[in-house]
């Protein structure tokens, strides 16, 4: 923490602030906090987040979880970026406790990041831990990296996906996914 307040210190004398008033004094701290919930996700532990809610059932149907709230980090200018995730499965005999995939979800937006691996990590995390027939993400984002510098544009919107499994293999079940998530 004092490392990170020493570098906000600086910062704001460099970009010509006065760090001495009074609206600022307690700056440096609490970024210091703020970067430590913003990347609290480098420190999650996955078997901590899935507590051993993962059960036996004969359910084979689609399973998805859509409009997931996520806010990161990115890793490139260390600005925001926000939107929802759309989490689909299709279960091999084990389903898990639905509030897992947003921990899941939050576990790898809570670090620097990129859409696009993040996309890939949470996919390949829940594959992991169900060994499903299929996993599908899609992720929207909103990028201030984006928004507030560099191009300008406010009103864009980057999509990413991961398909896994049947989801990539089975044109079907692809656009069953994509269909139910636009609803």
């Amino acid at each position: 923490m004092e490392k990170i307040e020493a570098a906000i210190l600086a910062i704001l004398t460099d970009v010509g602030e006065d760090p001495q008033r009074e609206g600022l004094l307690r700056t440096p701290h609490r970024v210091a906090k703020a970067y430590e919930f913003l990347t609290k996700g480098y420190k999650a532990d996955l078997d901590a987040i899935v507590n051993n809610a993962i059960f036996s059932e004969e359910c084979n149907e689609m399973v998805v979880i859509r409009n997931i709230e996520f806010y990161s980090l990115c890793e490139h200018h260390m600005l925001p970026f926000f939107g929802k995730a759309h989490v689909a499965y299709l279960p091999k005999g084990k389903i898990i406790g639905l509030s897992k995939v947003p921990r899941i979800v939050d576990m790898f937006a809570r670090r620097l990041q990129v859409q696009e691996r993040m996309t890939n990590q949470i996919a390949t995390t829940i594959d992991e831990i169900l060994k499903p027939y299929g996993v599908a993400v899609v992720m929207e984002g909103k990028h201030l990296c984006m928004m507030m510098r560099g191009v300008e544009k406010q009103n864009s919107y980057v999509t990413s996906s991961a398909m896994l499994g049947t989801f990539k293999d089975e044109r079907a079940t692809r656009m069953e996914f994509l269909s139910l998530i636009r609803t």
